[in-house]
């Protein structure tokens, strides 16, 4: 980790890879600091890593993407009304990782426990948390009054090779200890023309101290080349009215998946945005988007 030299902070100089100091959200910044945490003892006997901000009713869960975690969800809440409940799924940040092949199943089954224990109402989902949630309502279509799909990237069709590509690459980086390999995967959540801005920098910063103080399991591997559910007309039934949210060129999380969900949902409105990185170039908005839409 000392080697680790790249990309070069914003003013040209290159300097040694050091763990960042923990300091308050910059302008621009997609992710937050993140308060201490609780381990949440869950009936399924897997251990999850917990973060409980706001007070009152209604109470709106929140699932994270694959390699993600609390930090980068954190935003989708602001301004979401009531209590919010962030946590992280098996085999991230502090959440146990059991052994075995883990499947779409057993992720809807960490939600759905953090969801009971907490009594939430609500969900929002982030790309695999999206394919949790998914089936999650697929098993249990009265579960949520309201769900928030945010760049769902699977429904019943396995995703494109290159998810895989880049979460095993990413894997590999960390298993190495290469700093630099994992920035190189990283970067890519960046919009190209945003990489070499302060923001950049420093969420990039946080995000390789992450992975790189509490890496993710080999649990996760298989997960790409999986679908959520084995059937979308299994969506028929959800009493949930829902938000999808997705943006053209992103080629994780194709357009066609999120039309696919708000077409197979009976009450979902679809808003797709123009470029890629949302909460870089459109942040305000899904703010509002979401927030509106969850606010009774």
């Amino acid at each position: 980790m000392m080697d680790f030299r790249w990309p070069p902070p914003p003013d040209g100089r290159p300097e040694r890879y050091r763990p960042p100091v923990n300091r308050g959200p910059q302008t621009g910044r997609p992710t937050l600091p993140t308060p201490p945490t609780e381990l949440l003892a869950t009936p399924h006997g897997v251990e999850l890593e917990c973060l409980a901000t706001g007070a009152g009713h209604p109470v709106t869960v929140f699932a994270h993407g694959l390699a993600a975690g609390i930090p980068e969800t954190r935003p989708l809440g602001s301004g979401v009304p009531g209590r919010r409940v962030f946590f992280q799924f098996r085999g991230h940040g502090r959440s146990a990782a059991p052994p075995g092949q883990w499947t779409y199943l057993d992720l809807a089954r960490d939600l759905r426990a953090v969801a009971d224990l907490y009594g939430a109402t609500r969900a929002l989902g982030v790309s695999l948390g999206a394919g949790a949630l998914c089936r999650l309502l697929a098993d249990n279509p009265n579960r949520f009054e309201k769900a928030v799909f945010y760049l769902p990237a699977v429904l019943d069709r396995p995703r494109p090779q290159i998810a895989t590509k880049r979460l095993t690459d990413l894997l590999a980086a960390i298993e190495d200890g290469d700093a630099a390999a994992v920035a190189e995967v990283v970067a890519l959540e960046i919009p190209a023309q945003l990489r070499n801005t302060p923001a950049a920098w420093a969420y990039l910063r946080q995000r390789i101290e992450q992975l790189m103080r509490d890496g993710l399991a080999d649990g996760l591997a298989d997960l790409p080349a999986q679908t959520a559910i084995v059937d979308r007309a299994a969506l028929g039934e959800v009493t949930a009215s829902a938000l999808v949210l997705a943006c053209r060129g992103d080629d994780l999380h194709p357009v066609s998946v999120a039309e696919d969900l708000a077409a197979a949902l009976p009450d979902a409105t679809l808003h797709v945005y123009d470029r890629p990185g949302m909460l870089w170039t459109d942040r305000a908005d899904v703010r509002e988007r979401i927030a509106g839409f969850l606010d009774d």
